[in-house]
Parts: C-alpha cells; structure tokens; sequence
C-alpha cells in the first residue's frame, strides 16, 4: 500500500570523485554485506511504511508456462494497488522521476500501474562470495573511468561516489551466456507504431564467467553480436562489440555491411552517435539504461531515494506489440509499477568533452544494479528526453534480464523501444573466437 504522505530523498552526502583511485571500503563496512545490507549491498529491511519489503534472497521458483525463452507474469493474479494519472499526480510527486511526471502530463492516456513490490533479484551465491570479497579490494583507476581488483563481482557494494555506482550497472550481474530474439520499434510524431528492425543477440557475459578473471580476458567484460533479420533492406547486417575496462583502448566494435560485402571497424557504436540497430532513433548510449564509457561525463552520487520504477515486467513482454503499446507510449495496462529504492546520479559534461545531452539524472535499483529511469536536460536545462527500462525475471538464473529501454523523445513526440524481447534464453558459452572480426565475416557471407 502506497502512503500519499511521502519522504524525500534519503540523502547520503552528495559525493564526487576526487583522486585517481578511491581506496576499498573497510573490513568492518564489508562485513555488514552478511548482516544489514544483502550481498549484493542492497538495504536488507523494507522500508518504514512497509510500501518495500525486506530482501529474502533471489526468486528462483520456475514460472508455469515458461517454454522457448517465454517468462509469463509470476505475479499475474495480482491487482494494482494505486493508479496513477495526470489528475493525482501531484499526490505522488516525491516519488516520481521528472520524466515520467512529464510523461504523465504530455499524453491523456499514460498512468502507472502500481503494484505490490516483490524484490526478486539476486545473483547465484559465487557473484555474492566474489563481491564480499571485491568490497575491500575493488579500486576505481584511470581518474574513475576503470577498476581494478574485482571479476564475477559487483564491485562496489557499498559505493562512495557515481562513479562506482554506474560500474556497477555497467558490470551488473547477469547469465554468462544468453541468446535473445528482439525488434526495434518506433513510434512518430503522430503515434503511429513500426518495427525499425527484428534480429538476434549473442551475449557472453565474460566477466561472469565462473572461472573468469582480467588476466584471461584482457580485461574484456563483454562480447555481443547482433545479427539483423528484417526488414529486408537491413537483412544480413550485423555487428560484434567488445566491452572493455582498459581506457587505453578505443572501443572495439566491427560491422558486416550487405551492401559492401565486407566487415569495417566502427569505432562510433557509443556515446552519442545514433543508433543504427534501431534505425537512428535513439543514442548508443541509452540503449540499457546506459551503455558505454563514463569519459564525457563527471558522475556524481545525489543518493539514495524510495521511488516508483518500472519493475518485475514479464506481462509486457507476454503482451506482445498490439498490447504492449498503444499510441506514443507503452500501454499504461501492460506494464508493472512498484516502490523500490535506487541510486540517484547525475551526469554532467566534463570539462573539454561534447555531447548532445550536456545533463543527466540516472536512477539505479539497488537490488539488481540496473539502471531503470534516465532524464536527459538539453543545454538550457529542459528536459529532453526520457527513458524506462523493462526488466524480465528469469528464474533459472535468479537475477533479472535488463534488456528493453523504452526512450521518449518529449519535444519531437517519438518513442524509440529498444530490444523489444520476443525470447531471452539462458545458454551454454560459444567459443570465444565467435565474436572476433574474422568470425563475423565468415558468417555473414555465407
């Protein structure tokens, strides 16, 4: 039950990073990862009002109907408890993200959906072992852009500045290996809804790999390879990326392009560049929340606050395309609200750095480590845009899939879905060498 007489933030000292490499937290601070914090450094008590429950470990219970990468609703038999429209609003402001109480205003038809809140995610007891152990061993390097000292691991628990916390979304858990089936949708000016591109996804998750380490992965976290199988003009394209933590490196990314016949270096999957997976319509970096190097931002840590985030959205994903939207924005009936409590940071350009959104304000499950709400302000200040991101809870894995941003252009009246998923399997590792250049090539001109 969601009380209308609400808190504001529950501010932790506002910190910014201030040395090249910020030291471990203390024996006696990591050892509370076993007592008031979960291991994954998440408040282990609900909150006062009871609105969020306490952490009682990850949901690993099978789903009935799960089958081919399908997840249905767990919680399908559940009512909302509130609704929120444009009229109430105002009632539930302090737990509202500025983006989304535009987007209440903006379209007559959105509202929130809120529901019990279920703490769901987790990660298998080896990632809690290895971040009991990164707690007091995980150093921030290169002025915060990297770290070292931790694999398998969140690896800042107990984070000091924003910096840590976006780390830890970057190297967030998750399968070592997944397959997922997605579209690209877009949505114009008018609310007209159409599929920018449908393909395949390979992830390995190298950084979680059980025997992982930097040393056998040159420090590379992840690998994925997308693969376009529509529309036919966009047919056969497909790109392989690798995530890094060495900043000495540029970004590692290759592109197989039909027309050309051959794979190029892309070095401009990132940042601000548009995203040509999904046609152009939203930034690289927005894809997830946020994806990418921290390098054309400072980051700093506003918080922590009680707020309402998209969450536990497997009925979205169930719905499929003609019930999980409707005209300029997700179908308010499809998807899942509830209270938890998230990080809050914010992004502002760095000294001598560009791009197209000079400010952000990101919010972060502590749970899950995910990011689940972007705003982005142009230079004068206004709001810009907006995004969600939808979480699937995936219980042979216990932990959630972060796939699917939702990105609302609020002066051009668009919306951009990101990896819509039609399936996300949890599968057995593929050789490395299927995420090389040389692999992409063979593949793709057979």
């Amino acid at each position: 039950m969601i009380r209308h007489t609400m808190t504001g933030l529950a501010m932790a000292a506002s910190l910014a990073l201030g040395t090249a490499a910020i030291a471990a937290v203390s024996a006696d601070e990591a050892a509370t990862l076993k007592t008031t914090l979960t291991p994954l450094g998440a408040e282990r008590a609900g909150s006062k009002d009871g609105a969020i429950p306490a952490w009682d470990g990850a949901y690993t219970k099978p789903i009935a109907g799960s089958a081919n990468g399908k997840y249905p609703d767990p919680f399908a038999s559940e009512k909302p408890s509130a609704q929120i429209t444009a009229s109430n609003a105002a009632e539930f402001a302090a737990k509202l993200s500025e983006g989304t109480q535009a987007l209440l205003k903006k379209y007559p038809s959105y509202r929130l959906d809120v529901y019990p809140t279920h703490r769901t995610a987790g990660a298998p007891q080896w990632v809690y072992d290895n971040t009991f152990k990164a707690a007091t061993s995980a150093k921030l390097s290169d002025n915060g852009l990297s770290f070292e000292g931790a694999w398998g691991a969140v690896p800042f628990p107990i984070p000091k500045n924003g910096n840590e916390v976006m780390w830890n979304h970057l190297v967030r858990p998750r399968p070592t290996a997944f397959d997922i089936n997605y579209r690209n949708l877009v949505s114009t000016s008018d609310g007209k809804l159409s599929m920018a591109s449908k393909g395949e996804l390979h992830g390995l998750s190298s950084y979680y790999q059980k025997d992982g380490s930097a040393e056998k992965s040159n420090k590379v976290f992840g690998l994925t390879r997308f693969n376009t199988t529509a529309p036919v003009f966009k047919a056969g394209e497909a790109v392989v990326a690798h995530d890094t933590l060495d900043m000495a490196k540029e970004p590692q990314a290759w592109q197989y392009l039909v027309g050309q016949r051959r794979v190029r270096r892309t070095p401009t999957i990132g940042y601000d560049t548009p995203d040509f997976v999904a046609s152009g319509a939203n930034y690289f970096d927005e894809v997830y929340g946020f994806m990418g190097r921290l390098d054309r931002y400072n980051w700093k840590l506003i918080g922590k606050k009680e707020m309402l985030i998209p969450y536990n959205n497997n009925r979205f994903f169930a719905a499929g395309d003609d019930k999980a939207f409707v005209p300029s924005h997700t179908n308010p009936g499809a998807v899942r609200w509830e209270m938890h409590r998230v990080w809050v940071v914010e992004a502002t350009l760095a000294p001598g750095k560009r791009h197209v959104v000079p400010k952000r304000r990101y919010y972060i499950d502590e749970d899950s480590w995910a990011v689940m709400l972007m705003d982005g302000f142009d230079s004068e200040g206004k709001l810009w845009r907006t995004a969600q991101v939808m979480n699937l809870l995936v219980p042979e894995a216990g932990l959630h899939a972060t796939n699917t941003g939702v990105v609302y252009n609020l002066e051009a009246s668009t919306m951009s879905v990101i990896q819509y998923l039609d399936a996300y399997k949890v599968v057995a590792p593929r050789p490395l060498n299927h995420w090389s250049a040389d692999a992409l090539s063979a593949d793709s001109s057979q």
